[in-house]
């Protein structure tokens, strides 16, 4: 008989996280469950982990696999489940014990397509909850969702933008559990990174929502994201990362043609908001080029008309002072003012990075080295806590 829920799990040499997120998943207080560990070609004692777990629970079934990136594995985990809802979890994560006992009365009370839990930050000296300023159960049928999120997970709009850290807030899978048969009727895969650079969560979402009649986001904080840093945090410069993002945009552009002009314009606004990220890659200590060479590139990336274009037509007027001076300097394509307010945003959050010990940028779990962990939230790295629960949607 096929289980409840089934939760992938895509593993790349995670042995030290493994047995705090297996212990918080086969502990849950909803039992009929089914873990889908993929081991993503794991070259530490990830493996063998897994299968001591696997003797003592029937229920971890253990996929065995070449390396194949986080996109690749996560695939390969859905073609195995059963279940007749769908999650996924990382491996250095965990997550509350009752967490699938919730989502799972909550969908199952009204039939709901999707369903989305709230989640806490662990820095491993201290935990911080990500603030939604939402009631603790919001549910959304039809149209709203498809405005809601679908609009939403494919860029900000109006006062949105002045909150850039929640970017991809409701994007991300580990949060959700999604109707089997919606991802099924969807046709949901994950895009490899190699091809978008990053995102590749929300591109799935999208997919998903886009085909979704109903959802409902539990404010409640079940899900337990690790970012406890013990690896290096400086950022891997990615050269072709503003290529990349381009095929990541050509992407939501298809979901965005033949709806309302608002859908168009979110999602120039998700372009000239990328630009921040982009140039924090340029800046990065790892790109080999000198000053004057970081700073020919962030001219040539302003240059490209669809980053161009985008800003041109961004809603500046809708940033917070912490952000209309830098977009405005980009607008105008000011190479040196840009780059220079760049490194001070990268010196800024750097500094804030090593206080919180956070671990935005280590290697990841189920990811290759080249692999960003999660969609990064740079601008929320530069605010106050005062300021980040004010800006939060």
């Amino acid at each position: 008989m096929s289980p409840a829920i089934s939760i992938v799990v895509p593993i790349f040499n995670m042995e030290a996280y493994l047995p705090r997120c297996l212990d918080s998943l086969l502990h849950q207080t909803f039992r009929d469950i089914e873990i889908i560990a993929v081991n993503d070609g794991s070259t530490d004692g990830s493996l063998k982990v897994l299968e001591s777990y696997s003797e003592r629970d029937s229920r971890l079934k253990i996929i065995d696999s070449d390396n194949q990136g986080v996109s690749g594995a996560r695939n390969l985990g859905l073609s195995y489940c059963t279940g007749q809802y769908i999650g996924f979890v990382d491996p250095d994560d965990w997550v509350s014990s009752t967490m699938y006992e919730q989502m799972l009365d909550a969908a199952l009370d009204q039939d709901i397509d999707i369903v989305m839990c709230a989640y806490t930050r662990e820095f491993g000296t201290h935990t911080k909850p990500k603030h939604y300023s939402l009631p603790d159960k919001s549910i959304y049928h039809g149209e709203e969702v498809q405005w809601q999120l679908t609009r939403r997970l494919i860029g900000p709009l109006g006062v949105e933008v002045a909150s850039p850290e929640q970017l991809d807030a409701w994007g991300t899978v580990w949060s959700k559990l999604y109707k089997r048969s919606l991802i099924r009727k969807a046709g949901c895969s994950f895009i490899d990174l190699k091809e978008i650079g990053s995102n590749e969560d929300t591109l799935f979402n999208i997919e998903a929502f886009s085909h979704a009649e109903s959802f409902i986001f539990l404010n409640r904080p079940l899900y337990h994201y690790w970012r406890a840093n013990t690896e290096s945090i400086t950022t891997c410069y990615k050269p072709l990362l503003d290529q990349q993002f381009q095929t990541l945009y050509q992407c939501m552009e298809l979901f965005a043609k033949g709806r309302s002009v608002e859908y168009r314009q979110a999602l120039n606004n998700r372009i000239a908001l990328n630009v921040l990220g982009l140039g924090l890659n340029i800046v990065s200590t790892s790109n080999p080029a000198s000053v004057f060479g970081k700073v020919s590139q962030i001219k040539q990336l302003l240059s490209q008309r669809v980053f161009g274009d985008a800003l041109a037509k961004f809603e500046i007027r809708n940033c917070t002072s912490v952000w209309r001076l830098f977009y405005t300097a980009a607008k105008w394509r000011l190479a040196w003012p840009v780059y220079l307010l760049l490194m001070v945003i990268d010196m800024m959050r750097t500094k804030s990075i090593r206080r919180n010990r956070s671990g935005i940028y280590s290697y990841p779990a189920g990811r290759d080295y080249h692999e960003s962990r999660r969609t990064r939230d740079d601008a929320n790295e530069l605010l106050s806590a005062n300021e980040q629960k004010r800006l939060s949607v």
